[in-house]
């Protein structure tokens, strides 16, 4: 696959100049308020045109600091977050409010641009972390920037350049995702509730994200471990969170709260099983990264401790050494890929991991028919998005029905390890 070409970091000032931004980042001429309607009618736009706004705000605060500052690092911060993405998050907020029966709509997109900025964050010290080249089908941040600074990100000095300015880049979204918080207009019922779930949902995101290192240095992990990482990293923080933020916007009493939060937390799970299968045998001109990443950088996925536990369980030390051998290394190439991709059919961890996903699914319209009415406009439309986050069955597998969702049951103490030891 060729390397795509860097991204024009001239972009966000050339929008900026486009919407006459003031200094201070406000518009001479403002576009009309946001109506719930417009907003119902298209949410990625609306989350668009507001971050468009917010980030011209802060990339203006950033040249008042220093122009190479603002022109090489704040805006490719903004153009990241502004140039890709399902912008899940801010819809999931969205619906969760309007499925409360509310329409707070300046602060709902406000709060779905700093969720976007979160997301930044995450995702560019995630590349690093992982030494990914790509994401979203175009150079990672810190391969950005150092190509942007003349270096070659292979060369010691450009990666270390690269790496490091990507870093101080995802401190740089993380700030101005608390500022987009902070200076939004909440009551203050919304606003304890609201800083509550931002606090606990930044630092879940980063336990998340240590379990899943740790996991890579351990070695491999328990499938209770990977259950639980799964549900730090990515179910609380992708979707539980947002779609809480949005009952707690609309002041949803606590019964509604818990059910919308269990429902996104199932989805959650769900989607973070399917993007472990989606890392191994996804088509990569879809998913935007090289398949087998996973598997290269040594991964603990739940994927993987199945595959572990059932080759230990069956004696298959044939399938052991070849997970031994192969998971974590760097030099991985398409034999390998191809012979864990058999290990992991025929152990029956795809099978096994596809059919606790689509059980996972099922639960999360199960919860959400408890809080909401899911046959009305609103509550219907985040039913939906819940379906398409967790998804269906992984591309090329068996159309096998249902039977696997049955023959694996989501069990209690399957979630007794996500909830850190509890179940609901």
């Amino acid at each position: 696959m060729g390397r795509p070409e860097p991204a024009d970091h001239h972009s966000f000032a050339a929008e900026c100049q486009q919407s006459s931004f003031t200094r201070s980042g406000r518009p001479h001429d403002a576009a009309p308020p946001h109506t719930p309607e417009s907003v119902d009618a298209d949410v990625t736009g609306a989350v668009v045109r507001t971050a468009q706004e917010v980030l011209a705000g802060r990339a203006a605060e950033a040249a008042v600091c220093d122009p190479s500052f603002s022109d090489e690092l704040a805006r490719r911060v903004a153009d990241f977050t502004l140039g890709g993405g399902k912008r899940m998050r801010p819809r999931l907020l969205w619906w969760g409010m309007r499925a409360c029966g509310a329409a707070e709509t300046t602060a709902a997109l406000r709060l779905g641009v700093a969720l976007e900025l979160i997301q930044t964050c995450a995702l560019i010290h995630d590349d690093v972390m992982d030494h990914s080249r790509l994401r979203r089908g175009k150079p990672a941040v810190h391969i950005g920037l150092a190509e942007g600074a003349g270096l070659s990100p292979d060369s010691e000095q450009g990666s270390a350049f690269g790496t490091s300015a990507a870093v101080l880049a995802g401190d740089l979204a993380l700030v101005w995702a608390d500022d987009t918080v902070a200076e939004t207009v909440l009551s203050a019922v919304q606003r304890r509730r609201i800083g509550g779930l931002w606090r606990a949902m930044r630092t879940e995101m980063v336990a998340g994200q240590y379990l899943d290192l740790r996991g890579q240095a351990g070695g491999g992990s328990s499938e209770a471990h990977t259950l639980r990482t799964a549900c730090l990293k990515s179910a609380l923080y992708s979707v539980e969170r947002p779609v809480a933020i949005g009952a707690a916007l609309a002041e949803a009493d606590e019964r509604t709260t818990e059910a919308l939060c269990s429902a996104g937390k199932y989805a959650g799970i769900a989607f973070q099983l399917r993007d472990d299968l989606l890392g191994v045998f996804g088509d990569p001109w879809v998913t935007g990264k090289p398949s087998g990443d996973d598997i290269r950088e040594g991964k603990s996925t739940y994927l993987l401790a199945v595959a572990r536990s059932r080759a230990e369980a069956a004696g298959d030390h044939a399938a052991l050494a070849v997970l031994g051998r192969v998971v974590g290394n760097n030099e991985l190439n398409e034999q390998d890929l191809a012979d864990v991709r058999g290990i992991l059919e025929v152990t029956g961890a795809r099978a096994h991991v596809e059919g606790k996903a689509e059980r996972l699914r099922e639960q999360a319209a199960h919860r959400l028919g408890e809080a909401v009415d899911v046959e009305t406009g609103v509550g219907g439309r985040l039913l939906d998005l819940l379906r398409t986050v967790s998804g269906g069955r992984s591309p090329g597998s068996p159309a096998t029905g249902t039977s696997h969702a049955h023959a694996n049951p989501v069990s209690a103490t399957d979630f007794a390890a996500v909830e850190g030891g509890r179940t609901r």
